[in-house]
């Protein structure tokens, strides 16, 4: 799983908040971490100054921690949901390709 969780480089991904409204959220690789971890940072997309949302680690079993304090756990695991299926989906395009 670890190989294939840091295909995205960078992405937008829609979630839903807690209080119904919706909110775009850009969510980028960050390469300034170990070779044993993945790491995405989360910032709103579409503002001039975007903040920073926290992060989503992966380890090599594929399993995932939000370091944040910003995002609900609801809306920590839509967007590690989205990273999973978003990689998987990246992962057997690339496969179909080279077969």
């Amino acid at each position: 799983m670890m190989k294939h969780i840091s295909l995205i480089t960078e992405t937008k991904v829609w979630i839903k908040r807690k209080n119904g409204t919706g909110e775009i959220i850009h969510v980028v690789l960050d390469h300034s971490v170990g070779s044993k971890v993945i790491a995405y940072n989360l910032y709103n997309a579409f503002d001039e100054h975007s903040d920073y949302l926290g992060r989503i680690l992966f380890d090599v079993k594929g399993y995932w921690i939000y370091d944040g304090s910003v995002m609900s756990i609801d809306e920590q695991e839509q967007l590690a949901k989205f990273i999973i299926l978003h990689v998987k989906k990246y992962a057997e395009a690339v496969s179909d390709e080279l077969r």
